[in-house]
């Protein structure tokens, strides 16, 4: 296993853990693993890898990039409720995956 591969598998055992840890069962592999593939330019930048639940700057990152450009969706009240509902979901979690975040996000706009 190379470096990379093995910092991704490191990655999304993370995710799948924190996951977990909010209730999220009958986790799809195939949207978590496409996820934190998304992911392998950043995978060592420890703070991009993160995601700060409580920085308001930080949710608009991930609704720009993550929800407008990736997901398309463009209506930022309906982004904004359920990346605040992530986060609040979150909140027990002090170093929050990036990838689990996502997901959680991606799960709740479906």
């Amino acid at each position: 296993m190379s470096e990379l591969a093995g910092k991704l598998a490191k990655l999304k055992s993370q995710a799948e853990s924190q996951l977990s840890d909010c209730g999220v069962s009958n986790i799809d592999d195939s949207l978590l693993s496409k996820l934190v593939d998304g992911l392998r330019l950043i995978v060592d930048n420890k703070d991009a890898i993160l995601v700060s639940g409580t920085d308001p700057s930080e949710l608009e990152t991930v609704r720009k990039n993550f929800v407008v450009k990736k997901l398309g969706i463009d209506d930022s009240d309906k982004a904004m409720a359920a990346i605040n509902k992530v986060a609040g979901q979150m909140s027990s979690i002090k170093m929050k995956n990036r990838a689990a975040f996502y997901y959680m996000v991606q799960k709740e706009l479906s």
